[in-house]
């Protein structure tokens, strides 16, 4: 009964704040209002049994909004993305392909055949998820991971034009840093 009310209660506020990215004029707004959504849906996905595709879901989800929610404050030309502006280009067209392929995707769900099950559940659902979408490409992707924080890592070194060693020496026990401006770590 409880795992009920939970289950329909993020329903419904994922749906509903997933309307409202589309209703606020503000892209601060609908940030959060697609970080509320996402948190729902992640909190579904606990509540069915896959605690960490869940976890996978918020923690990643809460990060990329902060660093949407940075880039906004930074970039854009009003401040937070807080002034009135519209989030809708074309909103007839818009309108009508989003109504066709929910249209499309409820036909789909109503009308595929579903296949029936066979033998029992696995014990692990999480574990049996993982299987099937890495299986054989665990090292690939492991890999790929590793290749891309390296190039992460790589590339703020890269960008920093002075180290630790332009500012204290090559032994690193200089007094005081040598700043080419003043108001820098030496100060």
């Amino acid at each position: 009964m409880l795992d009920d009310v939970i289950f329909w209660t993020l329903g419904v506020l994922a749906v509903a704040a997933g309307g409202m990215v589309f209703r606020f004029d503000s892209m601060a707004r609908a940030t959060y209002a697609l970080l509320l959504t996402l948190l729902c849906v992640g909190g579904l996905a606990i509540l069915l049994g896959l605690d960490y595709l869940g976890v996978v879901i918020v923690l990643m989800m809460t990060i990329e909004m902060a660093i949407m929610a940075v880039f906004m404050v930074m970039f854009m030309m009003n401040p937070a993305g807080l002034m009135p502006m519209s989030m809708l280009h074309n909103k007839r067209g818009g309108a009508a392909l989003c109504a066709g392929v929910f249209v499309l995707l409820v036909a789909g769900i109503v009308l595929a055949p579903w296949p029936e099950r066979v033998g029992r559940a696995h014990g692990d659902p999480t574990a049996a998820l993982g299987k099937s979408l890495m299986g054989p490409h665990m090292l690939t992707m492991m890999t790929l991971g590793f290749a891309l924080f390296t190039t992460i890592v790589a590339t703020v070194v890269l960008s920093t034009r002075r180290g630790r060693y332009d500012w204290l020496g090559d032994d690193l026990r200089a007094r005081r840093a040598d700043d080419p401006v003043r108001g820098g770590i030496g100060r």
